[in-house]
């Protein structure tokens, strides 16, 4: 007796129904934490660069006068290519002007700030000469006043920009605190208002005596101006 065939596909071995799968589970790995570096490094840099830079400018200027000083020669002593100046400053005048701006403006200013009350002419004169002796007679500020001196008249520029920036505020604040003192009775003669550059004379040659005849006579600045301000206000009183 025949047997009769399968359909075809019969006999084939059949595979297990497979379970069907759900959505694809997808585990969210946490976020990589990216941090920045600070900003202000970079700004750290680039200013103290600039810092060196308004350094060397000083040290050349005053060893070789500002008509010899060259840009190469801050750039070696700044230890910094020729072109990194050029990224802050325009010219060796720029520079020179930076200079001022950074060692001497903020200073006039806090020496020329209104007066206090409560607080005597004579007292705060006495603070104006001891911090300009302290902050700039024994500093290098002092040598950019010489520098100044020496080098004003052949560089009007240069001498303009000063008296702008310096001088005249200066002048300004000492006016100020000699009609405070007027007012107070502590100054007698009115006719000081029109020269208050008599009282910060004596200031000015500390920085030039010392500069040319320190070596030979050194001066004591301050006990120079102590008598100076006794010759505005009188002896002080013995208490």
């Amino acid at each position: 007796m025949s047997t009769s065939r399968t359909k075809s596909g019969a006999g084939k071995p059949t595979r297990p129904a497979t379970a069907r799968r759900g959505p694809k589970v997808v585990v969210a790995r946490p976020a990589k934490i990216v941090t920045p570096k600070p900003a202000s490094t970079r700004a750290a840099k680039a200013a103290e660069r600039r810092a060196a830079i308004i350094a060397a400018g000083l040290d050349e200027f005053v060893a070789r006068g500002f008509a010899a000083t060259r840009l190469d020669d801050v750039a070696k002593r700044a230890g910094v290519a020729k072109g990194t100046i050029y990224l802050y400053f325009t010219d060796k005048e720029a520079l020179f002007q930076e200079l001022v701006r950074s060692a001497l403006v903020p200073l006039i200013e806090r020496m020329a700030s209104p007066p206090v009350a409560g607080v005597s002419a004579r007292a705060m004169v006495e603070r104006f000469a001891e911090t300009f002796v302290r902050d700039i007679a024994e500093t290098k500020r002092g040598d950019i006043l010489r520098l100044i001196i020496a080098e004003g008249g052949r560089f009007p520029s240069l001498a303009d920009f000063y008296y702008r920036e310096v001088v005249a505020r200066g002048i300004a604040g000492m006016q100020q605190l000699i009609e405070f003192g007027i007012a107070r009775g502590e100054i007698r003669n009115p006719a000081l208002l029109q020269f208050p550059q008599l009282v910060v004379a004596p200031a000015l040659l500390a920085v030039v005596w010392q500069g040319l005849f320190g070596r030979h006579a050194p001066l004591d600045p301050i006990a120079m101006l102590r008598v100076h301000i006794d010759l505005i206000f009188g002896e002080r009183s013995a208490e």
